[in-house]
Protein backbone atom coordinates (compact mmCIF):
# COMPACT_ATOMS: atom_id res chain seq x y z
CA UNK A 1 0.00 0.00 0.00
CA UNK A 2 1.04 3.59 -0.44
CA UNK A 3 3.28 4.65 2.36
CA UNK A 4 1.59 8.14 2.01
CA UNK A 5 -1.75 6.85 2.80
CA UNK A 6 -2.13 6.72 6.58
CA UNK A 7 -5.98 6.07 7.05
CA UNK A 8 -8.73 5.28 5.34
CA UNK A 9 -9.34 8.72 4.53
CA UNK A 10 -6.62 9.08 2.49
CA UNK A 11 -8.26 7.45 0.12
CA UNK A 12 -10.29 8.82 -2.55
CA UNK A 13 -12.38 5.61 -3.33
CA UNK A 14 -13.78 6.64 0.69
CA UNK A 15 -13.63 10.03 -0.06
CA UNK A 16 -15.82 9.89 -3.10
CA UNK A 17 -18.00 7.06 -1.72
CA UNK A 18 -18.98 9.81 1.08
CA UNK A 19 -20.23 12.07 -1.83
CA UNK A 20 -22.20 9.07 -2.97
CA UNK A 21 -24.09 8.59 0.33
CA UNK A 22 -24.80 12.34 -0.34
CA UNK A 23 -26.15 12.01 -3.55
CA UNK A 24 -28.44 9.06 -2.39
CA UNK A 25 -29.87 10.90 0.65
CA UNK A 26 -30.52 13.84 -1.29
CA UNK A 27 -31.86 11.18 -4.16
CA UNK A 28 -34.32 9.39 -1.60
CA UNK A 29 -35.24 12.37 0.54
CA UNK A 30 -37.49 13.04 -2.88
CA UNK A 31 -39.18 9.38 -2.76
CA UNK A 32 -42.87 9.31 -1.91
CA UNK A 33 -43.29 8.68 1.82
CA UNK A 34 -44.46 5.00 1.66
CA UNK A 35 -40.61 4.32 0.82
CA UNK A 36 -39.05 5.63 3.82
CA UNK A 37 -38.67 2.47 5.10
CA UNK A 38 -38.60 0.34 2.19
CA UNK A 39 -36.45 1.38 -0.61
CA UNK A 40 -35.61 4.93 0.35
CA UNK A 41 -33.79 2.65 3.53
CA UNK A 42 -32.61 0.03 1.93
CA UNK A 43 -30.54 2.60 -0.62
CA UNK A 44 -29.29 4.55 2.36
CA UNK A 45 -28.06 1.57 4.23
CA UNK A 46 -25.88 0.23 1.06
CA UNK A 47 -24.48 3.31 0.38
CA UNK A 48 -23.38 3.84 3.76
CA UNK A 49 -22.33 0.20 3.71
CA UNK A 50 -19.77 0.85 1.09
CA UNK A 51 -17.64 3.53 3.21
CA UNK A 52 -17.63 1.68 6.19
CA UNK A 53 -16.95 -1.10 4.83
CA UNK A 54 -13.84 0.67 3.13
CA UNK A 55 -12.97 2.14 6.60
CA UNK A 56 -13.07 -1.09 8.30
CA UNK A 57 -11.05 -2.85 5.57
CA UNK A 58 -8.23 -0.77 5.73
CA UNK A 59 -8.01 -0.61 9.80
CA UNK A 60 -7.38 -4.19 9.89
CA UNK A 61 -3.91 -4.11 9.02
CA UNK A 62 -3.65 -6.70 6.71
CA UNK A 63 -4.27 -6.87 2.69
CA UNK A 64 -5.91 -10.17 2.18
CA UNK A 65 -8.68 -8.22 5.20
CA UNK A 66 -8.80 -5.11 3.45
CA UNK A 67 -9.08 -7.12 0.10
CA UNK A 68 -12.05 -9.08 2.04
CA UNK A 69 -13.82 -5.65 2.94
CA UNK A 70 -13.18 -3.89 -0.40
CA UNK A 71 -15.46 -7.56 -1.94
CA UNK A 72 -18.11 -6.58 0.73
CA UNK A 73 -18.28 -2.83 -0.28
CA UNK A 74 -18.40 -4.08 -3.85
CA UNK A 75 -21.22 -6.45 -2.89
CA UNK A 76 -23.20 -3.23 -1.67
CA UNK A 77 -22.30 -1.58 -4.38
CA UNK A 78 -23.97 -3.86 -6.71
CA UNK A 79 -26.75 -3.63 -4.26
CA UNK A 80 -27.01 -0.34 -4.67
CA UNK A 81 -27.00 0.14 -8.66
CA UNK A 82 -29.87 -2.60 -8.42
CA UNK A 83 -31.77 -0.15 -6.28
CA UNK A 84 -31.30 2.90 -8.37
CA UNK A 85 -32.49 0.90 -11.51
CA UNK A 86 -35.63 0.23 -9.20
CA UNK A 87 -35.90 4.05 -8.24
CA UNK A 88 -35.46 5.11 -11.98
CA UNK A 89 -38.20 2.71 -13.46
CA UNK A 90 -40.89 3.64 -10.35
CA UNK A 91 -39.84 6.86 -11.85
CA UNK A 92 -38.94 7.82 -7.86
CA UNK A 93 -36.96 10.93 -8.00
CA UNK A 94 -35.74 13.37 -10.60
CA UNK A 95 -33.90 11.47 -13.42
CA UNK A 96 -30.76 13.88 -13.06
CA UNK A 97 -30.17 12.73 -9.87
CA UNK A 98 -31.21 9.24 -10.29
CA UNK A 99 -28.33 9.89 -12.97
CA UNK A 100 -25.71 11.55 -10.71
CA UNK A 101 -25.66 8.59 -8.15
CA UNK A 102 -25.11 5.86 -10.73
CA UNK A 103 -22.63 7.38 -12.25
CA UNK A 104 -20.42 8.33 -8.97
CA UNK A 105 -21.99 4.73 -7.82
CA UNK A 106 -20.22 3.44 -11.17
CA UNK A 107 -16.59 5.33 -10.35
CA UNK A 108 -16.35 3.94 -7.29
CA UNK A 109 -17.33 0.36 -8.29
CA UNK A 110 -14.33 0.88 -10.97
CA UNK A 111 -12.01 2.30 -7.82
CA UNK A 112 -13.18 -0.84 -5.74
CA UNK A 113 -12.51 -3.40 -8.56
CA UNK A 114 -9.36 -2.03 -9.37
CA UNK A 115 -8.24 -1.90 -5.43
CA UNK A 116 -9.31 -5.23 -5.04
CA UNK A 117 -7.65 -6.37 -8.55
CA UNK A 118 -3.90 -5.01 -6.98
CA UNK A 119 -4.48 -6.87 -3.64
CA UNK A 120 -5.29 -9.96 -4.91
CA UNK A 121 -2.56 -9.75 -7.46
CA UNK A 122 0.14 -9.36 -4.92
CA UNK A 123 -0.83 -11.89 -2.35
Amino acid sequence: MNAEIKSHKDLIVWQKSLDLVECVYRLTEQFPQREIYALSSQMRRAAVSISSNIAEGRSRGTRKDFAHFLHMAFGSASELETQLLIASRLKYGKSHDVDESSLLLLEVSKMLRAMIYKLEARS
